[in-house]
């Protein structure tokens, strides 16, 4: 019988680190935006490079228990944090911009954050799952 193709094991996992990673990250996103007064790319990359270092190793090892070692995963891993965070972030800025067009700009910026957030995740699973940690499952030699 063939597997589920998004929904197994792995993704109720990536939701629990998912978790822990929200609740680091997002307390220094905001934190970086309200407190410390950095724009809206600083702060919201603050939050992935910090929390992607403790995706790495939870993810790595709890959710796919992908156990290659090799700087080719680390490469895949980085690749695909920074192709899910500029998509995410950068389609939820303008949309949040468009649809809060008459709040003042801190809202707008902090509903943007939130929203590639949510983005965020369902890229980053995607591509973590089908491609960062994605095992070698047959042993068929495929020619490129």
């Amino acid at each position: 019988m063939k597997k589920n193709f998004l929904i197994d094991k792995t993704f109720g996992k990536f939701i629990i680190v998912g978790i822990i990673n929200t609740v680091v990250g997002t307390g220094i996103m905001f934190a970086f935006y309200n407190l410390l007064h950095f724009d809206y790319w600083i702060s919201s990359a603050a939050n992935y490079f910090f929390g992607s270092i403790l995706s790495f190793f939870l993810n790595k090892y709890f959710t796919f228990q992908y156990h290659e070692r090799s700087w080719k995963v680390i490469l895949k891993f980085t690749v695909n944090i920074l192709v899910c965070y500029f998509l995410a972030y950068g389609l939820a800025k303008p949309f949040a911009l468009f649809i809060l067009s008459s709040q003042p700009k801190v809202i707008q910026e902090n509903v943007a954050m939130a929203f590639g957030m949510c983005f965020f995740v369902i890229l980053n699973y995607a591509g973590q799952r089908f491609w960062a940690f994605k095992k070698n499952d047959s042993k068929e030699d495929t020619h490129n």
